[in-house]
């Protein structure tokens, strides 16, 4: 989803995809319906890039592509999501800024003050609260919300969540005041290798 020119959002941000550098890429096989992704974990100056491509099958074929670009402590700046499906292209650009979420331009006054993005149909996003945290073993993050993006809808949601670390990469994820959790394993980059029920990485690189 590299664009070769710096959009307007970026601009405005600050933002700068200059000098990127590949810190790790692989696939993710969805365990819970048809769907794979390929996913990379970039470093671009200060900034942190997640950038993804899922094929999946929830009703109709479906592809979408995504970019989530983040500060140096991986709190999220702007998301950049486009779904093709049966009904044709839809696009959803996110950005945040001081506590305040826009939504293709328009504020999304329900997920003011979170910090993070979700996205619904990815294990990525898990990332961002995970190493933005950094807490030890037999800590947790408490409640805190997240600006959730449900597919195929790509409607902005709050999220309730909370993680716990169990060991050294192995994490508890609850949401919904703990009607849903799943454990996480991840590698030295925080990136999800195992998720509970749901995704599970097939290869990895660097």
């Amino acid at each position: 989803m590299k664009q070769d020119r710096v959009s307007e959002s970026e601009e405005r941000l600050g933002l700068s995809m200059e000098g990127e550098k590949s810190v790790a890429s692989g696939l993710w096989r969805w365990l819970s319906g048809t769907g794979l992704e390929r996913f990379e974990l970039i470093q671009a100056g200060e900034q942190w890039v997640l950038r993804g491509t899922i094929l999946t099958k929830p009703e109709s074929p479906a592809e979408a592509r995504y970019e989530v670009v983040c500060d140096a402590r991986f709190r999220t700046r702007l998301a950049q999501i486009t779904l093709c499906d049966s009904s044709g292209q839809r696009k959803l650009e996110i950005t945040a800024e001081n506590g305040r979420w826009y939504a293709n331009g328009q504020e999304a006054p329900a997920v003011r003050g979170a910090i993070d993005v979700d996205l619904g149909w990815s294990p990525s996003t898990n990332t961002l609260p995970i190493r933005r945290l950094g807490f030890e073993v037999g800590q947790s993050s408490g409640v805190f919300t997240a600006a959730w993006v449900r597919f195929p809808e790509l409607t902005l949601e709050p999220l309730p969540q909370e993680y716990r670390r169990l060991s050294e990469r192995e994490y508890l994820y609850m949401s919904r005041g703990g009607s849903f959790q799943a454990r996480l394993l991840v590698d030295d980059d925080g990136l999800v290798v195992d998720y509970e029920g749901f995704w599970q990485r097939v290869t990895n690189g660097r």
